[in-house]
């Protein structure tokens, strides 16, 4: 009955329906049924473009990562790969270099015209905390495909950092699309002409290219790389932790640096970036072919991220980096990801940082807000 509700009021929007579906759209789609929370899902989880996924209350210690697979489900998997169950209501703490699968207190019933992906949230990312979402029936990390009825579970993998997590808490958020509404190169070109995109020459090819950050305009600190023997993060203290406990700062004097094969670093954007009210955007590692590194966890920027729409003067984008097979020189300016754009199917009612608790905009250079500044 809920699917039909929605499906009616899709129909009525029309062709508006296409694209990257704002807060208020999912708002309907509680209050409808195809967001489904237990508790409930409160006003805090819904983001401009996305909503925040909430852990629950327990969490299984596996061997491995895992897909569910076709025709299966993630809780029957579990019996194969289980080591050990975790009660989290009273706090627990996930040790680095394990993984754990939680189930969270949102499911879905989509209908036939809306899909989902997910993503890490900003702060997840910045502390190295590899998560990602996993559904029944499942055959990628983050993908929800149009339709799915069920329930979602957080794949969890601390890297650098134990962290002690309570039921409740977001580490993940979902996007949902209707269509698909990704902007071509030219669109892309003819939108950075009319609102600047980026600060700085444009560099289009499948996206936005955007570059590192190496020769900041004062001083030489250039980044952060996590120290490989720390205490434990809890993740519901803000602005607590002194980061000279758990990062070594990285200097520059040359404009470049060596990154160390399985390091986790925090970099810094040389552009800064603008997204319109009325687009999103979700950042994308580069093509393998520029250097064995990944260049991000957390990837989703909301409309308003850096725009004057919303308060913004440009918005640095933070690099979360981890380097693979061998030492990597990484020199100032080079090209490392790519932003892709969408647009949006209507204009959100909130923008990023304009009313709402926004940890990032105007950002530059910047670890989690778990530390002190």
């Amino acid at each position: 009955m809920a699917s039909g509700v929605l499906f009616i009021w899709a129909h009525e929007k029309g062709n508006n329906m296409t694209g990257v579906l704002p807060n208020q759209h999912i708002t309907k789609m509680i209050e409808t049924g195809q967001i489904i929370g237990s508790p409930a899902v409160i006003d805090a989880q819904i983001q401009p473009a996305s909503l925040d996924l909430r852990l629950g209350t327990k969490a299984w210690r596996v061997r491995a990562s895992f897909l569910a697979g076709n025709g299966r489900k993630v809780i029957d998997r579990l019996s194969d790969f289980e080591m050990h169950q975790i009660d989290l209501s009273q706090g627990a703490v996930l040790e680095k270099g394990c993984v754990y699968v939680v189930p969270l207190m949102e499911g879905l019933a989509l209908p036939a015209h809306i899909n989902a992906v997910a993503n890490a949230k900003s702060s997840t990312g910045r502390l190295d905390l590899l998560t990602r979402v996993i559904t029944d029936d499942g055959t990628e990390f983050d993908r929800i495909p149009a339709g799915y009825t069920g329930p979602l579970y957080a794949e969890i993998c601390p890297r650098s950092f134990s962290v002690l997590v309570r039921p409740g808490m977001r580490l993940n958020q979902i996007r949902f699309r209707s269509g698909q509404s990704v902007l071509t190169d030219a669109e892309l070109a003819a939108l950075h002409a009319s609102d600047t995109l980026v600060s700085g020459d444009a560099v289009i090819g499948d996206g936005l290219g955007f570059s590192v950050d190496l020769r900041p305009e004062t001083g030489d600190l250039v980044g952060y790389r996590a120290k490989p023997h720390t205490g434990v993060i809890d993740l519901d203290r803000i602005g607590f932790y002194d980061p000279r406990d758990y990062w070594e700062e990285i200097h520059s004097t040359d404009g470049q640096i060596i990154l160390d094969p399985g390091a986790f670093y925090i970099l810094v954007s040389r552009e800064a970036v603008h997204i319109p009210p009325s687009y999103a955007a979700e950042m994308a590692p580069f093509l393998a072919m520029v250097g064995e590194f990944r260049v991000h966890y957390a990837g989703f920027f909301d409309p308003g991220f850096g725009h004057s729409a919303a308060g913004g003067a440009g918005s640095r984008g933070v690099l979360e980096v981890r380097c693979h097979e061998a030492p990597f020189v990484l020199e100032h300016a080079q090209v490392v990801g790519r932003l892709v754009y969408e647009r949006m199917s209507e204009v959100p009612t909130q923008l990023y940082g304009a009313g709402i608790a926004s940890n990032y905009q105007g950002q530059g250079l910047k670890l989690s807000k778990h530390f002190k500044v």
